[in-house]
């Protein structure tokens, strides 16, 4: 995020709220791009990702902000349709506090510059949203700052050969005039041509 201290992620968060809305039930079993997840897995991965980096932000550490992703598919929370929305609502609220972005902060076990950590958040809201649209058939209009700083951290992140210890994977080559979001996600390890498959 060079150039960038603050993003409001409410608008992203928003987006992705909506999407998580129109998600039926009858879908939870599909597939999505991230091959290890189902839609709700991966639904189940955005509630855990949401309570970290709220807590990330808010410099409050412990448990949610020391576990790194595990193996294991996230467990989907009986009442994923109202906690969802308000712990996105909560992550987007945490990091309007401009001291959010200051001084250094944990998530995924990891200690990291709180910038980074909100450079993270919304590169996991922007392709997560992604994911999420593309397995259950939602058209999907990212915040447009958003996507910029995905970008920028998905290209910072190849450009310095770091991968997340293995969280993306390998690059998608896609053309430079592609737009900025199907640069976004081929920098996240994903195919943006990807589409469900035949059931």
């Amino acid at each position: 995020m060079t150039g960038t201290t603050t993003l409001d992620l409410g608008p992203q968060a928003r987006i992705v709220a909506r999407l998580v809305a129109a998600v039926p039930d009858a879908r939870l079993a599909d597939r999505t791009p991230c091959p290890a997840y189902t839609v709700g897995d991966l639904l189940g991965h955005l509630a855990g990702l949401c309570v970290a980096f709220r807590d990330a932000a808010r410099k409050d550490l412990g448990a949610t902000t020391d576990t790194a992703p595990g193996p294991a598919a996230p467990a989907l929370p009986a009442r994923w349709r109202e906690e969802l929305p308000e712990v996105l609502g909560e992550l987007a609220e945490a990091w309007q506090d401009p001291t959010a972005w200051t001084g250094t902060t944990r998530a995924g076990g990891v200690d990291l510059p709180a910038a980074v950590a909100g450079a993270v958040a919304a590169d996991e809201l922007v392709v997560h949203g992604w994911d999420l649209a593309r397995a259950t058939g939602q058209d999907y209009a990212p915040d447009p700052a958003a996507v910029r700083a995905s970008h920028a951290f998905l290209l910072a992140a190849a450009a310095q050969g770091d991968r997340g210890g293995g969280i993306f994977g390998p690059v998608v080559p896609v053309p430079d005039d592609a737009p900025l979001l199907d640069r976004a996600v081929g920098l996240s390890g994903r195919d943006p041509l990807w589409t469900p498959p035949a059931p």
